[in-house]
This record gives structure tokens, sequence and C-alpha cells, in this order.
């Protein structure tokens, strides 16, 4: 649902004034964006920000450029929002000269429709308390003999599939290529059953570093923002960058906003050097700017998505890909990993209603228990 108090007026003064909406995802992003950006381009061009937070979904923005009644000036977007966005014309084409050099941005950071706010990266996390050495590769991750204990692995198609690959030594260039043929889906497949007895699959972003720090898994995929700094130094949790995976959110401008220009201003600010290093410092995601990264203390530049050598070694997530092949990838992986159990309470509790079989939080597959005589049908009560 929407959060945009008291910005949707219609109220021709409302869209005269010395201003512009900036619609944002929520919580954290919100915040590491307000401190980095919206205070400092107020001081430094006289215009105010509104801010208000989105869900990600685009039915309020079509309905505006419809009526052409457009009142946000720019939005943050995923890369596949920015992708379908900008072909159905919710998104103004930018002219980049307004807004910087491209050559300063990182591979991916720029498009039609859009520039590049940070990266964000998924990679191989792990707990250097319970993992013998230092697994440094997807390679490692599948030798469980070098290696034991569990690992976890996002539930879904989409970034699983293109680490089975990498693990089993293709080059991050033709991961895409392969995967769009029916003998690389096989591959990718046929490897995760190498390690589908050994896998905890896990749904939301928090999730990962939750299981490493409740010890029920030695190493996963995460999300890097959620293994933290604080995590790293007290729980000597680490981060493997080779073969990472990297996309970009991007600032986008809402087709037929009345405040193009100063939407040009303030993306162009936010895109400076010295601002996207503020937004670094406040959050790990990576600058977009290369000339932001010099600008941090070298031992936080190391951790970011976009430093120069995790860059290196980084896939690009190819979201025209997913776009055309997601659908049918996905269904076949939902019916190959095996269901999440929904209903468990207690951590011992092994009673899922409409669930045959499903892993719990601690990887252990459980089967649904027969009725007791008497009690079929009778519901539960938690």
């Amino acid at each position: 649902m929407f959060l945009l108090v008291g910005i949707l007026s219609s109220d021709p003064n409302a869209l005269a004034a010395n201003d512009i909406t900036v619609i944002s995802f929520g919580r954290a992003d919100q915040a590491a964006l307000t401190q980095a950006y919206y205070g400092s381009f107020r001081k430094s061009t006289g215009i105010d920000v509104k801010s208000a937070s989105y869900d990600g979904q685009t039915t309020e923005l079509e309905q505006m450029v419809k009526t052409r009644k457009t009142v946000w000036d720019v939005m943050q977007v995923e890369s596949r929002t920015l992708q379908l966005g900008c072909q159905a014309g919710l998104f103004e084409k930018l002219d980049h000269s307004k807004i910087g050099d491209k050559n300063d941005f990182i591979p991916g950071a720029i498009s039609d429709c859009g520039v590049g706010i940070f990266a964000w990266s998924m990679a191989l996390a792990f707990d250097a308390d319970k993992v013998k050495g230092a697994p440094s590769s997807w390679a490692d991750f599948w030798d469980i003999k070098k290696y034991p204990g569990k690992r976890g692995l996002r539930r879904s198609a989409k970034y699983t599939l293109e680490i089975a690959l990498l693990s089993d030594g293709v080059p991050a260039g033709e991961v895409y290529k392969l995967l769009a043929t029916a003998r690389g889906a096989d591959r990718a497949f046929r490897r995760l059953d190498q390690i589908k007895s050994d896998t905890l699959w896990w749904e939301a972003a928090a999730q990962p570093a939750a299981f490493l720090a409740a010890g029920n898994l030695v190493m996963t995929s995460a999300y890097t923002l959620w293994i933290d700094r604080e995590q790293q130094r007290k729980k000597h949790f680490r981060i493997a960058w080779d073969g990472s995976l990297y996309d970009v959110d991007s600032w986008a401008i809402p087709k037929g906003t009345p405040k193009a220009s100063d939407a040009y201003r303030f993306i162009a600010f936010a895109s400076s050097p010295e601002y996207q290093k503020v937004l670094s410092e406040n959050i790990a995601y990576g600058p977009s700017n290369r000339k932001a990264l010099p600008l941090l203390d070298a031992e936080l530049a190391g951790t970011m998505p976009s430093a120069e050598a995790n860059l290196k070694r980084a896939l690009k997530v190819d979201i025209a890909f997913w776009i055309r092949h997601g659908e049918a990838l996905e269904k076949r992986f939902d019916g190959w990993a095996p269901a999440i159990c929904r209903q468990q309470i207690e951590e011992h509790d092994d009673d899922y209603e409409d669930q045959a079989s499903c892993q719990d939080a601690q990887g252990n597959l459980r089967t649904r228990k027969e009725a007791e005589p008497g009690k079929h049908g009778e519901p539960h009560k938690h």
C-alpha cells in the first residue's frame, strides 16, 4: 500500500510550490536517502524534498500518466520496474548530459530511463567460527567434504540458478547464454541436486543472517546488506565476493511531471560522489559513481558491492533474461524445491496443516502426521 499522506493534492498552488516529491522504498532505504540527500539538496538549491514511500508497484503511477496528472517527480525503482516502465512509457527518457559523465558510473547503472542510486549484492556469507578454512567461491560452497554443514540458498530460480552454474565452472560472461538453453537449465538443476539434502532454503532477506546466528547453517547466499558490519566484527561472519551477483536501484523521472527540470537537478545532485559517499556511510550499499569510493574510508570501501576488486569478480543480474525466462524457470524450480513449512509454531512442532511434506527452520524435512482416530477433520487449536 502506498504511504503518500498529504502529497496527492490537486491544488495548483501545491504544484507551484518550491519543492519536489521523491518516492522511495520505506524503512532503511528511505532513512538513508533522507540522511544523504534531502536536507543537503534543500540547503544547496532552496528546493524542498517531500519524501514518501511505496511498495514498488506502479499502479498509482500508471493512473497518473494515463490521466496526465503526475504529482511524483523522482522515483526509486528496481531494475525490472525500470525496464518494463520505460518500455511502457511510464518514465521519461533521460538526457544524461544533465546528470553527469556516464563513464563515472559502474556497469549497468545507466539506462534510457534510469540512473543508478546504488549497487546491492548477493554473495557467499559464512560463519568463520564454524568453518575450518575460508571458502572463497561457489565451488567451495558445493564442497561438502571440505566444508561440512548445512548451506543456505534463496528458494527461487532467480539468483540460485546463476550460482549453481558459477559453482560448476561456467564463466560469468556465459551464464545467461547457457541458462537460456534447456541444456543449461538442466545442468543448473543437476548441480543443485548434489547439495539438495544439505541445503536450508530461505525466502526473506533477513533469514540468512538469522540462520547463521542460530547455528542452523555454516554458509549461505545472502544479500550483503543484511550481513552488517556489527555481525562481521562480533559474530565473525565473513563475505566471499568471488562470483557475487549484483544489481542497481535507480532514479527515474515519472512521465509528465511538471517539475522535470528540478527532478534532473536532484538526480544530478544525488549522483555526485560526495553525497553518494554519505549514503554508503549510512547503509551498506555500494556507490554507483566510481568517484565516491576513494572518498570512503579504505576499509569500508572494500566492503562495498561496487568496490573495484569486488565488481571484477561479480556477475551483473540480467533483468531482461528474467523477464523473458523467469516464469518458466520459477515454475520448474518451485516444483523441484521442497516447500517451506508455514505453520510451525514451536521449534519442535511437527504438525503442519495442508502440507504433506515441507522443510523446517533447521533444514529438516517434515511429513504431515496422519490424523489420530476419531479426530479426522478436527481443526487445530494453536
